[in-house]
């Protein structure tokens, strides 16, 4: 395989491992107003995923660096071109991330709810924003011949681009709601099962629209194979929820996610950026990527310490690897 495709589908890998993880950091920190009753709730909540949340986050990091890399023109038009949306999810971030560490500082309620709304804009803009990127990478957008962006950022707010947003803000929400099953005990946890499973009626009815469109203006035969791997865990996902098999329906949440990135990076391929104004300003693979040397320079660096890096985050889960209740977090609480 040519080195450039090989990097091609890491990067895609990268990515598939940033939505699934901080996907459903973010779901977590959208399902406060819904399963957040109290102060003890919302604490319950957050240290969910307390433990891992800045882990998760690194993966972007390392996408973008890989990205960087492996494809400068391609990481020169996106991060250019879609500057200001980037620019609002990199707030967004820092936000929540703030959130975390000082919304326990003070006891005041006022001082909590401040930084609970923090999390929760910081966790729906970047599933908003992050579906609308991709969407519009591979729906192509106005390229001049030196591949730069020639658009505005109310161009990227297009119907198909936003279905997309919203198609990632409901699977990242539906998927931290299942991980709230499978982290928490009680009533809080008998909640999030039946919040899963409405919120994951609209979310197989909006994913598979997005899908399908996608499918009919983009589709390959890779594509379609890929949708139908993610159309099918994302119902089977929801049929283990209903059944209180929540080891499962996290599971096929994180299969759903990844074989859904897959197929976009699946449809956009041998593209890495298409113009939609005129196909001879496209970003390709073969025009977008690093000189041969530098990418055997990286494959070996990630042969290396990419196996590293994911036996450290599986140790991490495997050591915080237990419930969460009302009990450990707050004794007096537990009438």
């Amino acid at each position: 395989m040519d080195l450039a495709v090989l990097w091609f589908w890491i990067v895609a890998f990268l990515f598939v491992g940033y939505f699934v993880l901080d996907g459903f950091d973010f779901g977590v920190g959208m399902s406060l107003p819904f399963l957040g009753k109290d102060d003890t709730d919302r604490r319950v909540l957050i240290n969910t995923i307390g433990p891992v949340w800045d882990l998760n986050e690194t993966w972007v990091i390392v996408a973008g660096a890989a990205l960087f890399a492996a494809f400068p023109e391609w990481y020169a038009t996106l991060f250019s071109g879609f500057y200001l949306a980037l620019l609002l999810i990199l707030l967004a971030l820092i936000a929540r991330g703030v959130s975390f560490e000082y919304r326990h500082q003070r006891p005041e309620d006022a001082w909590k709810r401040r930084f609970d709304w923090m999390i929760i804009v910081g966790s729906a803009v970047p599933a908003l924003l992050w579906g609308v990127a991709f969407a519009n990478i591979v729906q192509g957008v106005p390229l001049d011949a030196e591949h730069n962006y020639t658009g505005t950022l109310f161009d990227l707010l297009n119907p198909y681009a936003l279905l997309g947003g919203l198609t990632t803000l409901l699977l990242f929400f539906t998927h931290g709601v299942v991980f709230v099953a499978l982290k928490t005990d009680g009533d809080i946890r008998q909640r999030a099962r039946r919040l899963a499973t409405r919120a994951g009626v609209i979310t197989i009815v909006v994913a598979a629209s997005f899908l399908v469109w996608t499918g009919f203006a983009h589709g390959t035969a890779w594509f379609w194979g890929l949708a139908a791997v993610a159309a099918l865990a994302l119902i089977g996902s929801w049929l283990a929820n209903g059944r209180g098999a929540e080891r499962v329906a996290f599971t096929l949440m994180a299969v759903t996610i990844g074989a859904a990135v897959f197929a976009l990076f699946a449809a956009l391929f041998p593209d890495v950026m298409p113009a939609s104004n005129d196909p001879a300003n496209s970003l390709t693979i073969a025009n977008a990527s690093s000189t041969p040397y530098t990418l055997t320079v990286m494959s070996w660096t990630a042969l290396i310490f990419l196996p590293l890096i994911l036996a450290y985050q599986g140790w991490t889960y495997w050591v915080f690897r237990k419930r969460v209740t009302r009990q450990t977090i707050d004794p007096a609480a537990v009438h």
